[in-house]
């Protein structure tokens, strides 16, 4: 499944990505793809026994045979921005001015354009199950495409209390980065300043999330200052986080829609692995 085409060059930033979308250096002109549905959800998560409860909120577009996505926070968006967007030509939805329907349609456009499928490194499947049991799955996969070693501290940027325990099955120390959270589900102390584990870190492991909080870049500036590996764990916009490995980004777990927690069978995740990085993508 490895990419066998010709990139475009390298991209400094999301802004400068969209840019190149919007000028066809991807492909396909976005004036000629469509968003014909637009969804937005509020789901909560809870496992058992976790007094932490998640709130999600996701924008979804649909284009062609590919959902965009993005998660956003609560003040981002209101619930009526799915009956803004569908029926309208891609470009113009590119041109919002609100960085989460930004995001959504350049994954959807790329998802398009450079499907998953196609230009990841290997594609797994995780079994069917709980929530619990899958997420399990899949953290397991995260920290393995990060190779992470005995005694490395780990930032993760973007709380996942399963993911904490992957990390730490693996002899890291976990880092722990959240805007959200006070707390992780065994009470250790959350860092809302993401430029102080990133300080710290010797790898780096951070969710999507950052690209609707606008994070996303600053985070690529910082591991390729301090030449540390970043392996991004993508539900929304994994399209857009692809162009960046090799250019900042080490590894990309990437699972579009419907993710594990929309879904109790079997799903994919589509591992990139950079040069040098993401062991887990040529392993078991």
């Amino acid at each position: 499944m490895k990419d066998a085409t010709n990139s475009p060059s390298p991209c400094s930033s999301v802004a400068a990505l969209r840019e190149a979308i919007l000028q066809g250096e991807w492909g396909s002109p976005p004036a000629s793809m469509w968003i014909t549905g637009a969804s937005a959800i509020y789901q909560t998560t809870q496992f058992p026994a976790s007094g932490i409860k998640y709130h999600n909120y996701y924008l979804l577009l649909r284009s062609e045979a590919y959902f965009g996505a993005c998660s956003y926070t609560a003040e981002q968006l209101d619930i009526e921005i799915a009956g803004q967007l569908s029926g309208r030509p891609l470009d113009d939805v590119l041109r919002d001015t609100r960085s989460p329907v930004q995001i959504a349609a350049m994954d959807a456009y790329l998802g398009v354009v450079r499907p998953h499928a196609v230009h990841c490194s290997r594609a797994i499947e995780i079994e069917a199950g709980t929530p619990i049991h899958k997420a399990r799955q899949r953290d397991a996969r995260i920290a393995e495409m990060a190779d992470i070693l005995p005694g490395q501290q780990v930032a993760l940027i973007g709380v996942v209390n399963p993911l904490i325990e992957a990390i730490l099955t693996r002899g890291g120390t976990c880092l722990p980065c959240d805007l959200q959270l006070d707390a992780t589900q065994h009470g250790e102390a959350v860092e809302k300043d993401m430029e102080k584990v990133l300080d710290r870190a010797d790898n780096v492991i951070c969710t999507a999330m950052t690209l609707g909080n606008g994070t996303f870049d600053r985070i690529v500036e910082r591991v390729r200052e301090r030449r540390i590996p970043l392996t991004v764990y993508a539900q929304t916009g994994s399209a857009v986080v692809a162009p960046f490995v090799n250019n900042g980004v080490t590894a990309l777990v990437a699972e579009p829609f419907p993710f594990t927690q929309f879904s109790a069978g079997p799903s994919t995740l589509y591992c990139y692995a950079g040069k040098g990085g993401g062991a887990g993508a040529d392993g078991g």
